[in-house]
């Protein structure tokens, strides 16, 4: 299984960072050893004094592809989910500046928290989902699909012309503005429309 990260696909999010605006998605993956499913509680690493959020809808790959289409994209995943790319942005700054890979800020071990998923077809748009990040009861994310800078089957269609797809892939499809920092006891719990994907504390 291979988790996929789109970065950069909101622009708001993108000019809080500071970031330039991608002409094509920009993307990187995280390990097996990142996923934390079931509502397990997320540990703080010690080797970070800026560990932040990154509240992202999720797409679950059902059959292998290559060199995929985006009009047959949609023909490849049946479930939507949510979760967080958990980002040391301390560490993150200092590979950027350096010119380095960033897998030591955003793929470590418990990075990629995964909910369950909902089949696609409960949703009347998939250009429409909207979805949101609560920190301690108080909502911090807002985002809706239909925002993203590169859809959900272009995202596909491009990430498949560099890595076979396969059934279990996961690709968190980017996040919107609002990220920011957490701390030890802090709650979170992720919405899609009205229905809570996911609720874990920081440990």
């Amino acid at each position: 299984m291979k988790i996929i990260c789109i970065g950069r696909n909101y622009l708001p999010h993108i000019k809080e960072l500071g970031h330039e605006i991608p002409t094509e998605p920009t993307f990187f993956l995280k390990p097996d050893s990142s996923v934390i499913t079931r509502n397990r509680p997320f540990f703080l690493p010690e080797f970070s004094q800026q560990l932040e959020y990154e509240v992202e809808l999720l797409v679950r790959i059902d059959k292998v592809g290559k060199y995929i289409s985006e009009k047959f994209a949609h023909t490849y995943y049946h479930e939507i989910g949510l979760g967080i790319d958990f980002t040391a942005r301390d560490l993150q700054k200092t590979c950027i500046e350096k010119g380095n890979p960033w897998e030591i800020a955003k793929a470590f071990d418990g990075s990629a928290i995964v909910s369950q998923f909902i089949e696609k077809e409960e949703f009347a748009d998939l250009n429409n989902i909207n979805f949101h990040l609560e920190l301690n009861g108080e909502t911090v994310q807002v985002g809706n699909s239909g925002d993203m800078l590169f859809s959900i089957d272009k995202i596909i269609s491009y990430v498949s012309q560099f890595f076979t797809l396969k059934t279990g892939d996961i690709i968190f499809t980017g996040t919107p503005k609002g990220v920011g920092k957490v701390a030890i006891n802090d709650r979170l719990e992720g919405w899609i429309e009205n229905r809570k994907m996911f609720g874990f504390w920081v440990k």
